[in-house]
């Protein structure tokens, strides 16, 4: 015990020596009592004054002694073709058991329409429709023959009239653009219970009037009147 004690007190006398060679005491005195550098002061800048003054607004030379427009709202009312709704709502149909005819059907049932079509006579445009998925459920848009719409029917949207066989009429809207019948149509085709398959013939006895004649794909033996309205006298004729 009485060595450890002697070599640390030699340990020590050996480290203060050094430090005193090395002048340590005297540099640690010195950074006691100097003083930290000084620091540059920011230099303090003017807020920046933004003026602010009216200014007349630049004119035309031509218009600078007329007083200045008043502006004001105009409400511009644009045509619409409207559809007198009935009081009877359409039944929806259940597409699950929706009937897609065969190939045979169709043929049989456009068949017909063509037989019937030569029988109504050419005094009039005669446009023949077989029925698709799409004209009788879901979307009602019939579309019809661009050909036949640009030589027979109105160049802008008006309203159809469709007549059938018992001469209850049903007006649909005509888009000329699209070629078709859109608002309306879907009341034609849900009363008259169309299906996928038959065939409409369409026969214009009037510039917005089309006597439709349909052909039942379920039932293609049954027959269909080819006598033509009185509607189609030579009073109505173009």
């Amino acid at each position: 015990m009485v060595k450890y004690e002697d070599l640390r007190k030699q340990r020590l006398e050996e480290n203060k020596k050094r430090m005193e060679e090395l002048n340590l005491p005297l540099l640690t005195q010195a950074l006691k009592n100097s003083t930290s550098p000084k620091t540059t002061p920011m230099k303090k800048t003017k807020p920046r004054i933004v003026g602010t003054e009216l200014v007349a607004v630049r004119r035309s030379p031509r218009v600078a002694k007329s007083p200045a427009p008043e502006y004001k709202e105009v409400v511009i009312h644009y045509e619409r073709v409207m559809i007198p709704r009935r009081l009877a709502t359409p039944t929806k149909r259940d597409r699950l058991f929706f009937a897609y005819a065969s190939d045979e059907e169709r043929a049989a049932s456009i068949e017909k329409a063509e037989k019937l079509e030569a029988s109504l006579g050419s005094d009039y445009p005669i446009l023949v429709r077989p029925m698709l998925p799409s004209h009788v459920s879901g979307g009602f848009w019939l579309g019809l023959p661009s050909n036949f719409c640009r030589k027979n029917l109105p160049r802008r949207d008006d309203t159809i009239t469709l007549i059938d066989e018992t001469g209850e009429e049903w007006p649909t809207v005509y888009l000329a653009q699209k070629c078709g019948l859109s608002g309306g149509w879907k009341r034609f085709s849900v009363d008259h219970d169309l299906a996928d398959g038959d065939t409409i013939v369409f026969h214009l006895i009037r510039p917005t009037k089309f006597k439709a004649y349909i052909i039942r794909v379920n039932n293609a033996n049954e027959t269909v009147s080819t006598e033509i309205s009185t509607s189609t006298s030579s009073s109505e004729a173009f």
